[in-house]
């Protein structure tokens, strides 16, 4: 294991490849389009598009919790029934919602949930917790009460829920949504920081131009920009037709440390 306790990588094996996924709602809404990606192990991917272009979809894909047509490879593993519990150990999903992941009566509580359930011993899961807690700074919150937490210490304690169960891969779904501009600067520097790969779904153009090496745009569920980050906001003309903003000032990634 490295330092963060993730498993090391396979040398051969991209850290998620899909190949043709779809995805239809029950309703019949298309979710996805025939996706086909390769994310390298270590990239930091922003995720853009407009409202229902599939970025949503297609976080909860990237885990298993939902499951649609094509094949999502993880390190190597295909993603089947057989293997969704081993997946979804190596892939941690952040919803945009933070309380749509905490509901225990304690942070450590919310954050040993994960860990327990992989059945580790009670020390184990209590240094995990605590070291994850410690990873987001929220070491000294853990015997607080995670609804009377503030919306950006909310989100950091719902990152250490998915950082306790040690993934290699971190799909992060909004995650600087309605956040005041000192808790996003916060969030984004804790990012910046974090050594596992990192799909991040966001309608945020200059956290996008500031931390990411590449860039998707999806819309109406299909791939439709797919680059190294400078090049991808740097076609204006993509920007518009998908109704994005671009995002005006900065230098594009990547800027998270290399060590």
């Amino acid at each position: 294991m490295s330092d963060n306790g993730a498993r090391p990588p396979d040398d051969a094996a991209p850290a998620l490849r899909l190949r043709d996924v779809r995805y239809d709602y029950p309703d019949g809404t298309v979710g996805l389009r025939g996706v086909d990606l390769d994310i390298a192990a270590g990239e930091l991917v922003a995720v853009l598009g407009p409202n229902g272009a599939g970025k949503s979809t297609l976080m909860r894909l990237l885990n298993g919790l939902l499951r649609g047509d094509g094949t999502i490879d993880v390190f190597g593993t295909r993603l089947t029934d057989d293997s969704v519990r081993a997946i979804r150990s190596r892939v941690g999903l952040l919803f945009s919602n933070p309380d749509d992941q905490l509901f225990s009566p304690t942070v450590l509580d919310d954050v040993a949930y994960g860990p327990l359930h992989q059945g580790l011993d009670a020390d184990e899961v209590l240094s995990r917790s605590r070291d994850a807690l410690a990873q987001v700074g929220m070491a000294a919150y853990e015997d607080r009460t995670p609804h009377r937490l503030s919306l950006g210490e909310k989100k950091r304690v719902a990152i250490a829920t998915v950082l306790s169960m040690r993934p290699d891969i971190l799909v992060l779904d909004e995650p600087t949504s309605a956040l005041a501009p000192a808790a996003r600067h916060e969030l984004i520097e804790l990012l910046r920081e974090l050594p596992q790969t990192q799909i991040i779904a966001t309608h945020d153009m200059a956290m996008a131009r500031e931390l990411a090496s590449h860039v998707v745009v999806l819309s109406d569920g299909r791939v439709v920009g797919n680059g190294p980050t400078e090049v991808v906001l740097g076609d204006s003309d993509l920007l518009r037709e998908h109704d994005l903003e671009p995002a005006l000032h900065g230098h594009a990634g990547p800027q998270r440390d290399s060590g």
